[in-house]
Parts: C-alpha cells; structure tokens; sequence
C-alpha cells in the first residue's frame, strides 16, 4: 500500500514517526537528578571517607560557609585524559569541588578536595578548577581558602598533574600580600600540594588524619630506610610544634573550620581594606591595675606574658598563631578599642623570653603579613637578648634575626612599643625599638635597656678591679649598684628620647588605644624600588 492510498500526507507520516523533542521540563529534571546525584557523591565512597572519620567536602564547605551561600563552579567538570583505564572512568567535578561563599556575610572564594573521587589526586581539569577560583579571589579583592584531602598528584595524568601545580602556586604568588590566603589540611596532603599549605598565609591542620609531607612514610622507608608513621612524620601535632608548617592546630574538623571563621573576622579581605571593626569600648580610658601584679620587678623572675596580653586587649581575647612552636615569642591578633591589632611579645616563661632562630622566623612573618594587610603592631618587650650557642650560630641565627630587623623596618603600618622589664643587646633593637622606626615608645618603670644586663657588664668593665679587691662581694656590689644608678634606672632611656614616656603599668592599654588613634592615619612613604633583598 502506498502513501498516497493512505489517508494520510507525507509530512503527517513523518511526524508521527520522528520522536518527540524532549521537553524544557524534563531537560530541568534531567539536570535536576544529575546535579542531586553528584552532590550525593559515589555511596561508597562517602562511607569510606566517613569511617576514616573525616566529613565530606560538601559536609566541611556547609560548616565553613555562611547558611545557603554556596554558588558550586564548575560542578559539571570531566577530566580528558587517555590511557590508564582513565577514559572508562570520568566522573564529575575532578575530585574537587570549587566556588563562592560568604562567611559572616563577607564573599571568600573555596576549594575542598574530595577524597571520594580518584582519592583527591590532581589532575589537569582538577588543577584548572582551583585556578579559576584563585584568579576570581583576585580579581574581586575577596579571601581565598584550600580545603586539602589528596594523595597528591594524579600519576596517570604525568606530567599534566604537575603542570597544574606549577599554576595554582604561581597564583599563590601573585595573591600574596594582596588578599589573604588560608590553607586547611584536613586529611592527607602529600607531594607537591604541601607547598599550597607553605605558601599560603595561614594553615590549619584538625585531627589524626591531617598529614602533611612532600614523600610519605613508604618513600622514606625505600630511600632511607627509616620506617616512620605517617604522625611522625607530617602529622598535626609535628608541624604544630617542631616544623613551624601549621598556623593552628585542632583536634577535629569542626573545632578547625570555626577558627577559619574566627581569624576571617580578623582581616581585611584585601590589602586595600582596613580589618573589621568592633565598636569602641572605652579603652582610652581604662585603667588595669592588675597588670602591676602580674609582672615581678625582679628581672629574672617568670611571669606568663600571656596574662599581661589578656588584659590589654578588648574582652581578654587574642588568637594566637603557632603557639606551641617557638613559645619563646607570643604572636596573636585581637583587638583593642575595637580596632585590630597584630601583637608580638616575648615569653619570659620559655627560655627566659630570649629570641632565637625559630622565634626570629616566627615573629618576621607575622610582622610582614600584619604590614601587607594595614594590620598596626603592638610589641611587648622583655627580652635578654639572644640565645647564645654553637647550636644557634649554626642555625643560623643572624640570617634569622636579620629577618626580623627587615620586617619591622619594612613595615609601614602604625607601630607601638612597651618595654615592659628588660630589653638588652640586639634583640632590643630588634623588638622593634625607636631606633628601627616605632612610632610610638613606651616603657614601665621596670625597665632596664642596656648593652647587657648589669651582672655580665660589671664582670666585664670592672675584671681587673674586682679581681684586685680585698673584698670582691662588697665591691661588686657597689659597682652593681653604680651600674643600675648610671645607665639603666627607669627614665635613662626617656631622657635620651629613645622612649617618648615612662608609663604607669596600669595605664598601658589606655596609653597603647590613644597611641593607636593617634596614629590611624599614618601614610606609607618610601622610596620607589623594585623590592628589598629579605634575608631569606
């Protein structure tokens, strides 16, 4: 039967057989289901990474982000690679899942790995997916934060893996100094994506799974033949206290991320921005007498300089970066009068306060990145100077402390100084003395500057008169005591203008919040260069 004997036209028959285009409500619900199915991640996996009792990337990003103000990029992202098995198993988003967020209403830029997928590894679409958000934290002034949880490179993409590393740390570079840069490591961090967490500002590690090193414990076993755990050798507690690698170090995953939330309420979102301020609180006038009594007027007795801080700053508040590594310096954001402040102080309870290699490193960073974010500085001085040794010398503790000279001569933010007790040698020039460029110095009547402590400079000066004395003890004595009279009674300084007044220690926080809004609209001037040559 032809068409013709059919009832029917040629353009109706191919109607009736062509299928039906799909329609936009179904093309919604395919997506719909799609976008629902990633978001609910492999089943699996997600049971695995729960056992191993880490939360999922979308579980951390829901705890570190303000309610609902996740917008996902790229979610629908493949990788393209051949060979391996690589094209029989494409999944989306890479293994990472990157965007934007606020966090108390203020726009930051993500990325959390997600160990359920290729374990986290990086590969060519994954590498691409962070530098995009990187160059949009950029470009729009806002924080960038890295949530880790990867094995590292994705070996079956070679040298492609690498290549996107090689990206993401030239923009950590570029973003250095211009917006803050926060690395969390919340499960493994192995190979080339430790120096994420090296080149960023600030780096968080939570828990037993945190683990951060260039080779794992395997590499070291087959090249050193050392066997190691993998605690021993990057976890949480040993970049925490004797690597110096992680900022801040916490015993789980939520305590973690509500201080990343904690320290984004400290900073600007980019260095053209003043930190977030709280309301004044009278502090221009608020007198703390307990300070008197928390600081013994005996040089050589131990107090926590950490009570003395509590008092000074707004509600006895202060976070402090990398506290159990190089204790001997106290460094910490907070606020006084409602402004924030970065503070470095010495720590007469861990080696006698005395500055070293490690302290040294410690407090020049601090200072740089308290400069390049408009951040003023507080310094509380009570140092005996450097430690000495064969061990520091070969430390090298001058490179060291050369860094912390730069820092503070470098910085151009308002600077503020209290010499609390003693301040002798070097390191009182270094803890950013009047002659470094402080704006405003101030010292307790308990201070004592010198070249040297008197004990040590009267054995020096006087060894041919008091190895001829007929009573040595009486003469050193009285010598001591001209010592002190002479050169370091507690105006000496102030009469030679090195510092502006001699406070009563009850006055310090209403003498540092005037200070501080005295000098709120200091300008930066200096002359134009290239840059400096840091004592690297």
């Amino acid at each position: 039967m032809s068409i013709s004997e059919l009832d029917i036209t040629a353009e109706e028959l191919e109607r009736a057989v062509r299928p039906a285009p799909p329609s936009m409500d179904r093309l919604r619900d395919d997506l719909g289901r799609l976008r629902q199915d990633i978001a609910d991640g492999d089943h699996r996996g997600v049971e695995r990474q729960r056992a191993l009792g880490k939360r999922t990337a979308r579980e951390r990003l829901d705890l570190l982000l303000d309610e609902g103000s996740f917008v996902e990029l790229d979610m629908l992202r493949r990788h393209r690679a051949q060979g391996l098995g690589m094209e029989r198993q494409r999944p989306h988003t890479d293994g990472v899942v990157t965007g934007s967020g606020t966090i108390d209403g203020r726009r930051v830029f993500v990325y959390a790995q997600d160990f359920t997928i290729y374990g986290g590894s990086l590969g060519e679409a994954h590498a691409l997916k962070i530098q995009k958000v990187m160059e949009l934290a950029l470009s729009t002034g806002a924080p960038f934060i890295g949530l880790n949880d990867s094995g590292g490179a994705r070996i079956q993409e070679g040298v492609m893996s690498l290549n996107g590393y090689g990206g993401i740390f030239q923009r950590y570079v570029q973003a250095s100094g211009v917006i803050p840069q926060i690395s969390v490591v919340l499960g493994p961090c192995a190979g080339g994506a430790a120096y994420s967490t090296a080149l960023a500002d600030f780096t968080f590690m939570a828990g037993d799974t945190a683990q951060l090193y260039l080779t794992g414990p395997d590499v070291v076993e087959a090249v050193t033949g050392e066997r190691v755990t993998h605690a021993e050798l990057g976890g949480a507690q040993v970049h925490g206290s004797r690597s110096g690698v992680a900022t801040f170090v916490h015993d789980d995953e939520e305590e973690c991320l509500a201080s990343v939330r904690d320290l984004l309420s400290m900073l600007p979102s980019n260095n053209l921005g003043r930190p977030p301020a709280a309301p004044p609180c009278g502090a221009t006038t608020d007198l703390r007498p307990r300070l008197a009594e928390i600081v013994p007027a005996e040089q050589n007795k131990l107090y926590d300089m950490r009570e003395v801080l509590a008092e000074l700053v707004d509600d006895g508040e202060f976070l402090e970066t990398h506290r159990n590594w190089a204790g001997n310096v106290i460094c910490a954001l907070a606020r006084i009068d409602g402004e924030v402040v970065g503070v470095v102080a010495n720590q007469p309870t861990v080696l006698a306060g005395v500055l070293d290699a490690k302290a040294a490193q410690k407090a020049a960073r601090f200072v740089r990145f308290c400069d390049a974010f408009s951040i003023p500085l507080v310094t509380l001085v009570d140092v005996p100077g450097f430690l000495p040794g064969k061990d520091q010398e070969y430390e090298g503790v001058i490179r060291h402390g050369a860094k912390l000279l730069y820092a503070y001569c470098e910085a151009t933010v308002p600077r503020i100084s209290v010499i609390v007790r003693k301040a002798y040698g070097g390191a009182y020039i270094v803890m950013d003395s009047r002659s470094i460029g402080t704006d405003l110095s101030l010292a307790w009547p308990t201070n004592e500057v010198a070249v040297m402590g008197a004990e040590g400079a009267v054995n020096i000066i006087y060894r041919r008169q008091l190895a001829a004395a007929a009573d040595p003890v009486t003469e050193r004595a009285e010598l001591l005591e001209r010592y002190k009279r002479e050169l370091i009674h507690p105006t000496y300084t102030a009469e030679r203008g090195l510092v502006d007044d001699v406070i009563d220690p009850a006055e310090t926080r209403m003498a540092i919040a005037r200070g501080l809004a005295m000098l709120r609209d200091k300008r930066k001037h200096s002359a134009p260069r290239k840059h400096g040559n840091v004592p690297l």
